[in-house]
């Protein structure tokens, strides 16, 4: 009896624990954007796009580039001078000129000689910079969630669904991420009309704000220009003509039939900070250790097409 009871004991010991249910996985960046609701996303208004169709590549299928203009009041005065050049046809004929590794594509009139068309404003160095009263208060400034310190400033963030950066003090700025449009120019205090433009296909040069005016981003066609050759000049540009990639047409986005409609996920909004803080911590399988932390051109502000109303 004592046996069967030691026995017993023995089995009753030897049972399994209780095993607590699993923990379904940290969900990654992109299925936190996947599950937001429908109310978190704002339309695009395609009079501020900017669509650029190059030359057809070697198998004829078409190259569209589709850039998102910067809202107030960032940059506007450089964005009106581009509206203006747009609508005069000023680009078409034109060329992308300069393809640089690591850093930029330019495109624009390589000759420099074409005539820019009449009402186009010359724009300030100061406009690099935006007051912090014209639309976001240093209080609210800091008070969103995607708040980052940084390198170059007292800390960035986003605004409008924008990536910008601050000192606190005089102002706010937008920042050269990868695939952020801006405004060649020549030396200060020339500040460029709009008419030559370049995006980011690079390592972000944050080293460039507040001494360009950035204008949009690229939020459709970046492979078209990233993929280009290499020019093989001084700061990448082309030495032939014939190397250069031609530029069929720019119109802002109410000229262009059967263009998409566009959204991109509210800054502002409770999903927007889950996505923010996910890309700064990463928890989803394939990472061992979270980060801790994210440069903000590593926290993209997502954008998708949806179908037209």
């Amino acid at each position: 009896m004592m046996k069967r009871l030691i026995l017993s004991a023995a089995l009753i010991g030897a049972a399994p624990a209780p095993q607590a249910p699993p923990t379904a996985p940290a969900p990654s960046p992109g299925e936190i954007v996947a599950a937001a609701p429908a109310a978190e996303w704002v339309t695009i208004a395609a009079s501020d796009l900017l669509v650029m169709d190059l030359a057809a590549d070697a198998k004829g299928r078409a190259r569209r580039v589709i850039i998102q203009l910067m809202p107030p009041p960032f940059s506007q005065g450089w964005i009106s001078n581009i509206r203006k050049l747009a609508a005069a046809r000023w680009w078409d004929g034109t060329s992308v000129n300069r393809v640089q590794d690591n850093y930029v594509v330019q495109w624009g009139d390589a000759t420099e000689k074409k005539a820019l068309p009449g009402g186009l404003v010359t724009v300030g160095e100061a406009l690099y910079v935006s007051p912090l009263s014209q639309a976001i208060s240093h209080t609210a400034f800091r008070n969103t969630q995607s708040e980052r310190l940084d390198a170059y400033g007292t800390l960035t963030t986003h605004s409008k669904g924008w990536p910008v950066a601050t000192d606190g003090t005089s102002g706010y700025w937008p920042v050269h991420c990868y695939g952020m449009v801006g405004v060649g120019r020549n030396l200060s205090p020339d500040t460029g009309s709009g008419a030559e433009l370049y995006t980011v296909i690079g390592h972000a040069p944050r080293h460039l704000d507040r001494n360009i005016a950035l204008v949009g981003r690229v939020i459709e066609g970046i492979e078209h220009l990233s993929s280009l050759p290499r020019g093989t000049e001084a700061l990448g540009f082309y030495k032939t003509a014939k190397e250069r990639m031609p530029i069929r047409s720019v119109r802002i986005g109410t000229e262009v039939k059967d263009l998409p409609a566009f959204q991109y996920l509210s800054t502002e909004s409770a999903t927007f900070a889950k996505y923010a803080d996910a890309r700064a911590n990463r928890r989803d399988p394939f990472f061992n250790v979270p980060a801790g932390g994210a440069d903000i051109c590593n926290i993209t502000v997502p954008v998708r097409r949806v179908p037209k109303p």
